[in-house]
């Protein structure tokens, strides 16, 4: 990782295809004193994503690509992410799998958060899933991305309590709160802070 020192932090950008809660938080994160990154650019796979709104909000350069033709659009997002000197990926509720060769060539870190207890719940609907196997927890996991789903090197877990009363609506919010806490932390420990 690429050593801070004094007031530079580290560019980073955040991919994102929704709302952009986390997004969010990470801005909001950067923007502290003991934040080691600072989010210079927003790229999402959704012209219409809500969260590109806290692009505009907080005057982020941000980037739309078409991933219909997935390689043409991963070989223009790594020029952006080049040109813009980026060094580490945070992906907020990106819902594209990156290909091999673009993690490969991205030769910075590349984070992800997943709303479930990895190596549980890999992939999608992962709040139903724990709850219809009667799980008494889920949680989120921040870890880095490998060519494998959900399968890099986890850096840190938070645990959640599922209630009976739960359903994966409230259970989605109740963890969603929880990720805003854990990205930022995530950050400091990949930093060593």
């Amino acid at each position: 990782m690429v050593p801070l020192t004094g007031p530079n932090k580290v560019k980073a950008a955040v991919f994102i295809s929704g709302t952009g809660s986390n997004l969010k938080s990470l801005i909001k994160f950067s923007k502290t004193k003991k934040s080691p990154i600072s989010v210079s650019l927003i790229l999402t796979d959704n012209s219409k994503a809500k969260g590109l709104d806290f692009a505009n909000i907080n005057k982020i350069k941000k980037k739309t690509f078409n991933f219909k033709k997935k390689n043409l659009a991963e070989k223009r997002m790594l020029i952006e992410l080049k040109k813009n000197k980026i060094q580490i990926i945070c992906l907020a509720g990106f819902m594209k799998i990156l290909s091999k060769s673009f993690i490969k060539n991205f030769k910075g870190k590349i984070l992800n958060i997943h709303p479930s207890l990895l190596p549980k719940y890999k992939g999608l609907n992962t709040h139903q899933r724990a709850i219809d196997n009667k799980e008494k927890h889920s949680g989120c996991t921040v870890h880095y991305v490998t060519s494998k789903l959900d399968s890099g090197k986890i850096i840190l877990k938070k645990k959640v309590k599922i209630s009976k009363k739960d359903t994966s609506k409230t259970l989605a919010k109740k963890i969603l709160k929880q990720e805003h806490i854990l990205y930022p932390k995530a950050l400091l420990k990949v930093f060593n802070l």
